[in-house]
Parts: C-alpha cells; structure tokens; sequence
C-alpha cells in the first residue's frame, strides 16, 4: 500500500517547485488552478467558482449559510455552481504553504448536443473524493438555473412536478425524515473519474441556498442519497468496503445493506484505487484529475445587506428622529446615548417602545415636531466592540484606552456557536475596522482563532394525538418503541438539539444529584470533540462515574506506597539508571499522557482525546500496581516515581475533574489547591520509544514479533530472527537462502526445501 505520506511530499514539492507561492495561479492543464498561500487570514465572504476543491497542505474554515465546517487535508468540497462561503485561511506559512487545487465535472456529449451548445456542464463540491467511482446519479436543486433555463424548454413535461418541489418549505425539505422526491431531467452527465454516463435528476432535498444547488450523488455512501434511490430504483454501487475495529474488512454486498455506508474503508470498485484507504485514495484520485484536466480554484467576495433593526424594547435605540415631513434627523451628539425609555407596557404584542409617548414623541432644535424611531438595533451589533469595553469597563470618559487595546488585542481565542461564526462575526470584524481607521486601535483584526462548539442532542418525543413533545419521564419502552406512559400512544421520536420546546433537556441537578458534578463534566468533554455534536448518553455517563472511582480508588489506595519526600523542583530525585523495566514503562506512559494532554488542550481544545489519554494511563498504572506494588517488586526508585505518577496525574485530571483533583491532592499530603499549581511538564527523552516490535518473516509471511532495541545492528536482527522459536518451526531442515533486513522494521528469512 502506497505511502500516503511520501505521495503528499511528493506532490507538495512538484507544485511548490513548479509555481512558488504564487497565490491563485492557472496551471498548465486546461480547468485546473492552484492556489498556493503562505499567509493565513480570518474570514472574508467568497465565491467559489463550480469546482471540486481538493486542499494538499494546511486548513480552511468555511461557512455554508448558517453552517461551518472544518476545511483541510482530510476533507475536501464540491460545488455545482457558484457557492456564495464565508471562508478562513487558519493553517499556512513560509515553512509550510496553502496548497490547494481546483478540478470540474462537464455534460456527457450527447446531452451538450440536445442543449444545442446552451450549457457545458456543472461542477459540484464533495467531501468524499473517494466515492467518486460509486456515482450513480447527480441531482441539482428545482431552483437551479439549469432547471428554468435549459431542461423545462426541454422537457416541458416535468414542469408541474418541479413546481411543486419549489413550494415546499425549504426547512422541511431537509427534514431526516422529509420523503425525498424527485424527477428525472432527462439529460445525463459524465463522471470525470471514469467516462460513467449518469443521470441528471431534480429533487427537492437539494436546496439552491444552501450549499451548491447540485450534488453528485453517492448512494451506497450517503444516507439521502440512498433513500431517494431506494424509492426511485436507481443504482447503488458500493465502491468504500468498511473496517470493523480490529482492522478487518467487513463483508456487504448491495443487496443487504440497508443504510448508507458513511464511514471511512477500504476501497473497491475504483479501478486503479483498489485496495487504497479512503484517505490514501483522496490523495490518489486528486492526482488522477489533475492529469487529466478537469478543475481549478478561485476566490471572489461578496457580502450581503443585512437588515438590523428590530421591534424589541432590548437592543441600542437607533438616533434617528423624523419630521412631520419625513424628513430625517441624526439625534444631536450632545444627547447621546439615547436611554431605553423604563415605562412602557409588554403586552406581547408590537413593538414595546412605541407605548412611551414621551420616549417617541420629541421637539426638534428647529421647533418641528418630530418622531423618534423606536426600532433598535440587532443585539449583534450592539455586542460588536464588548471585547474592547472589557478592557476598560469602568472608564466613563471614552469607551476604551488605545494602549490598552492595542496591548490586548487581537484576542486570541473566539469561542462561540454558529450564530456568532456567521454573523457576529461579521459585525465585529466591521466594527473593528471602522475602528481602526478612525485610530482608535492599530490592529486589524478582532480575533485570531475562532472554535465553533457542537450542540448537544437529546432524544425528542412527540405526540402526535396530544401534539405536544413529553418529557422523558412520561415516556417508557414497550417492544423497543417510546410510548406514552399515560395514554400507551406509540410517540415519534429522533435525536435533536436539546431545546426547551422540546422537551429533551436532562436536568443537571438530577445529573451531579446522582453521579456528581465531576462526571457530568468529565463525560460532555470526552464524548465528543468540542466542534461536534454531543449525543446525551446515560451509560456514557455511568462509565466517566467508573473512570472517576477507579482513579479515586487507585490513588488512595497506594498513596503511602509513594515517597512524599520526593519534590518536583528536583523531578522528583529519580535516578534514571536505577529504574527497573517496569519503572522505566509507566514513566514513559506519563510523560507521553502529559504530552498528549498538553497538546490536545493547547493546540485544538480537543479535550476528549486528552481525558482519553489519561484513562489509558489508568489502565497502565493499574498494571504497575498489580505488578509492582502488590508484588514488592520495586526498585529504589520506584516510589519517587509512582509520587511523579501520582501528582502528576492529578494535575492532568484536574481541569475537568476539580473537586475529585483537589480531594486527591490533598490525600497526597499537599496543603495547596491543584489549581494554584503549575500545569506539569514532560521529559521529550523520557517520550521516547527505545525498543521497537521487530517483525520476523519467513518466505514474506509473518511468524513472530519480538522486542527489540532501536538501532539494533543488522547482524543482531538476522540472530534474533535466526533463534525465534516460532520462526525456527518453518526454518528447520530447510536451506536459508537469504536474510532481509529492514532497519527498525523487519526481518524475511528466505529459505527453500
């Protein structure tokens, strides 16, 4: 299997040597760009040309409507038509540029040939690459340009039906559980990854605004596509085999599957990809589409106006005044700010301030009569500068100092749901500006990295006879079905948002009533990645309670073995020499947790894959215990090291664990808090791996892996393979031929007879 590694080398350096940082640039191949960047930039508003956009080296953030996604080497876009984005350079500089590609999908000939010349072809956007053999179909929007303008003067016929898809709702045609409709355009389009003719559809679940307006549809390997194929009895061609945990491939076949297969595999029916990982394949088949021609990258800006008045009494009053004859006022700087009038009446209907007749009603310098204007503004805007009031809060002479500003800003960590990343966002950076070039900052942006937190979702119950949703405690399991506990109604159900509306919600004083505040928080940060949806899950829960016990258990119960004389001024006086093998493992395990810890949280917030660390620590300081401790097998360091162990653990666990962190630390003797300690460090030395499994082969298959010392010479290799006891079985009696030995890796002995 190819090097994905060396082949992302490979093609980074070719394009780096062919064109520099040269930012967008036309290659030499017909419809392919490049845009090679060694500058990041927070977010501008773009439009993305109809193109399949491939990123090589570094990362992206992009906005699809009010939706933002993650954008880099792992991931990749497909657009049918002009996308309008809002779009983030994070990942790029001199030692490691942008690298990112552009290619496009076209009309087979026939059809351009029925259109009599009027259309080329579509480009759409994909983030699976890999899929691009299991194609069956593309669908494009009935809102698409290429609907109205080309297929209904074609295809008259179909016209009723695209209308209708055109007056659903647009939100309830994304529904999970919306039916897919559709009708056939009567064109086909050709897939640029294998000649396949497929057929062009209409349907309703692909929206205009929304992304492209076209998708190229995949339905062994995307659940919308799958369902409208089932009921259209369109093809499905499974080109991604999946792989179970263990690394083997899972067996499936079209006829059996009965959802989608979404995940990442193994690839089949692809051609010369056969046999690639999916990640190894996107990177193959890019190469693929850049030979032969079809595709390039482009950014262009656009942004749109955007209303931000609103009839609410909260909000900043907008200063403008009115005349008898509609002439307009800027309200005098001497009278601003314009103060929330305090009475007024809510009655849930119309705008609050128009019931104060003295807060609407105002004499203009020139003695007319005239109207204030009682809409106020978008709380986004009126939000859009807060960062810089923090700075100075209680100075009532200027909203802010510029030293101050200029000190502190730009703020280094945005942490905000998709509202902000969309459109506050927008309303700061404008501020922001504006402020700058009236120099009362010198920066020019507000932020400089943006993490845009996943939802938590729930289970919902709806019913449909009471047309309500029920809480959970009204509801019970009959047969496996959610049913009402009063009535016996049979409920739909489907995981959601947690909301109010919905019912959905779990109470967090039942939650740390039960399991503690710890677990509670020890779970929602290791369940998923902080940008990722968060499903609730109860037995989720009950294992971080597990987790939390056996650390409390462990910790308590060998606290005395542990030397409380050893400090961490003087790394806990361990003499590394007088380690014994087990002593020498679980101090690697720490340093590599407290590395990997580190890193999670201070590079990507990815707090789950640090708690996971630690509960991998865990199990391997539950092994020395057993090992070491029980057996009063120690060395004369083993209990400096274990006190190493101990603390450092603790301080590991302790952001998202304080109370049992504190309660531990104090077992250990200490009379501080864990957080007034320092955050712990690690050796890189004591990281590393010193001895690595070398694999031992006879006539190319495996029949033995050994320990082995990093750097261990060629001829001790070939004698550690030549005396294996496994490898002897199918050595003995027959001649060696050859030995093979790849260093740090492997050894082949080649016999025959």
């Amino acid at each position: 299997m190819a090097d994905i590694n060396l082949l992302k080398e490979q093609t980074k350096e070719f394009l780096l040597d062919r064109y520099g940082i040269v930012g967008s640039t036309q290659s030499d191949i017909d419809s392919l760009d490049f845009y090679i960047s060694d500058k990041t930039h927070d977010f501008i508003s773009a439009v993305y040309e109809p193109s399949l956009c491939i990123i090589l080296q570094g990362a992206k953030a992009i906005g699809f409507g009010d939706d933002m996604y993650g954008y880099d080497e792992r991931t990749y876009a497909l657009a049918s038509t002009h996308v309008p984005l809002n779009v983030s350079l994070k990942d790029a500089s001199k030692e490691k540029p942008y690298i990112s590609l552009r290619i496009k999908f076209s009309l087979d000939e026939a059809s351009k040939e029925t259109l009599g010349g009027k259309f080329d072809g579509f480009e759409v956007f994909t983030t699976r690459p890999d899929t691009l053999y299991g194609v069956t179909y593309a669908t494009v929007a009935p809102e698409h340009p290429l609907v109205e303008e080309i297929i209904l003067k074609e295809n008259p016929s179909i016209r009723e039906a695209v209308e209708r898809m055109i007056n659903e709702d647009k939100i309830a045609r994304t529904a999970e559980d919306k039916e897919k409709e559709g009708v056939f355009s009567g064109l086909y389009v050709i897939n640029p990854v294998n000649g396949e003719k497929v057929q062009l559809w209409i349907a309703n679940y692909v929206l205009m605004d929304y992304g492209t307006g076209a998708v190229m549809a995949v339905p062994a390997h995307d659940e919308r596509d799958f369902q409208f194929s089932k009921k259209y009895n369109l093809d499905l061609k499974i080109v991604v085999n999946p792989v179970d945990k263990n690394g083997n491939l899972e067996e499936v076949s079209v006829e059996k599957i009965e959802n989608a297969l979404v995940n990442s595999g193994v690839l089949v029916n692809s051609e010369e990809f056969n046999g690639l990982n999916s990640n190894e394949a996107k990177e193959k088949i890019t190469e693929k589409l850049e030979k032969i021609g079809l595709g390039k990258k482009t950014v262009n800006y656009r942004l749109h106006d955007w209303l931000i008045s609103r009839q609410r009494y909260w909000g900043t009053p907008i200063p403008v005044i009115y005349d008898e004859d509609g002439n307009i006022y800027l309200e005098e700087e001497a009278n601003l700010p314009v103060k929330l009038p305090t009475d007024i009446e809510f009655s849930g209907k119309g705008n609050p301030l128009e019931t104060s007749e003295e807060f609407k009603n105002v004499i203009l310098p020139n003695g007319k009569k005239g109207r204030r204007e009682t809409d106020t503004m978008d709380t986004f805007v009126d939000s859009s500068w807060y960062y810089l009031r923090y700075l100075d809060s209680h100075n009532d002479k200027e909203p802010f100092k510029k030293e101050d500003a200029d000190n502190w800003t730009p703020v280094h960590q945005y942490i905000g749901g998709i509202e902000h990343a969309v459109m506050h966002l927008l309303y700061a950076r404008f501020f922001h500006k504006s402020l700058r070039d009236l120099g009362y900052v010198d920066t020019n942006e507000p932020f400089k990295r943006l993490l845009t937190q996943g939802m938590v979702l729930g289970p919902s119950y709806y019913s449909q006879n009471e047309r309500r949703y029920l809480f959970p405690r009204e509801v019970e399991m009959k047969d496996g079905k959610p049913v009402s506990k009063e009535t016996g109604e049979e409920l739909a159900t489907k995981v959601e948002k947690m909301s109010k509306s919905k019912n959905n919600g779990v109470d967090p004083e039942e939650i740390v009533k039960e399991y503690g505040a710890d677990s509670s928080r020890v779970f929602t940060l290791f369940a998923a990645p902080p940008e990722k949806e968060l499903e609730w899950n109860m037995n989720g829960l009950a294992g971080a309670y597990r987790f939390i016990n056996r650390l409390y258990l462990l910790v308590s119960g060998t606290a005395e073995f542990s030397d409380h004389n050893a400090k961490s001024e003087n790394h806990y006086g361990v003499e590394l020499k007088k380690r014994n093998q087990k002593d020498e493992e679980i101090q690697k395990k720490l340093h590599q947790t407290v590395k990997k810890v580190t890193e999670s949280i201070e590079d990507d917030f990815h707090f789950n894959t640090a708690i996971a660390a630690v509960m991998e620590l865990l199990n391997d300081m539950t092994t020395y215990k057993q090992e070491v401790i029980d057996k009063d097998n120690i060395s004369s360091e083993s209990k400096k090291i274990w006190r190493e162990v101990l603390e450092k653990t603790i301080l590991l666990i302790a952001p998202f664990a304080p109370h049992v962190a504190d309660e531990l630390w104090a077992y250990l003797g200490n009379e501080t808090f864990t957080f007034e300690e320092e955050w712990p460090k690690y050796d890189e030395e004591l990281t590393k791996d010193h001895t690595f499994n070398l694999v031992i082969q006879v006539n190319g298959k495996v029949r033995d892996m050994v320990s082995a010392q990093i750097g261990i010479s060629k001829d001790d290799a070939e004698k550690l393979a030549l005396e294996s006891e496994k490898a002897k079985k199918f050595i003995d009696g027959k001649e060696v031929v050859k030995v093979i030995v790849v260093p740090n890796k492997l050894v082949n002995v080649v016999v025959k007879g």
